[in-house]
């Protein structure tokens, strides 16, 4: 088996459980003081993969600036799921949230040229249908 594969089977799982966990944590405590400890939970994970860098993790200014980007909006995404989470039934909240690979298909499509296929057309199409069909 490739690496990837295995490493996108970790990514199912791990996701998985991060998006049914949040049902239970904000029924004692709310999302704000949830995304904190969450917060707390990921530099204990960094300090673990600092320490297998031996503290020395690569250094490029756009790298580290887009990596820091991509945290703040991880973090973001993450409290909008945890009010959804508190809000709504997790199993529409993770399923709606889950259609994110959308927005990256098309953003792969408009500013890295990567190929818009007819089947990845209609699987957009059906995910932005799924969208609009759940939320209402």
């Amino acid at each position: 088996m490739e690496r990837w594969v295995l490493s996108s089977i970790g990514a199912f799982l791990f996701w998985g459980f991060w998006s049914f966990i949040p049902k239970f944590i904000t029924s004692y405590i709310n999302p704000r003081s949830a995304l904190i400890f969450e917060t707390l939970g990921g530099i204990i994970f960094s300090l673990f993969i600092l320490i297998s860098l031996r503290f020395r993790p690569e250094i490029h200014i756009k790298g580290v600036t887009l990596s820091i980007l991509t945290g703040i909006l991880g973090f973001a995404g993450t409290l909008c799921y945890l009010y959804a989470a508190s809000k709504g039934p997790i199993s529409m909240v993770a399923l709606l949230s889950a259609l994110y690979p959308v927005v990256s298909i098309i953003l792969g499509y408009f500013f890295l040229n990567e190929t818009l296929t007819l089947r990845k057309g209609i699987g957009i199409f059906f995910g932005i249908l799924s969208i609009i069909l759940l939320a209402g």
